[in-house]
């Protein structure tokens, strides 16, 4: 059964940023498809998904990073956590890896 995905306000920033810039168009690709299928499997092997300690959402939630590309400089990771509700997943932050 597919999540819900609700991005937020910071998300959908740098996804414009990305989807805006010609010289990243290749990256946005890669971040749409990570989206795909983070809505679909967050578990998906080739999304790479783990918990990311540094990060916890509004109410302590556990926040996990995924891979929307690998080896590769300055590759994107999209971080998100499971809620507010049951079968939805926010969308926190779309980043170069850190």
């Amino acid at each position: 059964m597919p999540f819900t995905l609700i991005p937020s306000e910071e998300f959908e920033g740098q996804l414009d940023a990305l989807k805006n810039d010609a010289a990243l168009q290749k990256r946005y690709k890669a971040v749409s498809k990570c989206i795909r299928l983070l809505a679909n499997d967050p578990r998906h092997p080739g999304l790479n998904t783990h918990k990311y300690d540094s990060l916890s959402g509004p109410t302590g939630e556990p926040v996990f990073e995924a891979y929307a590309e690998n080896k590769t400089p300055g590759a994107y990771r999209v971080f998100w956590y499971y809620g507010p509700g049951k079968d939805e997943i926010t969308l926190v932050s779309v980043t170069p890896h850190p």
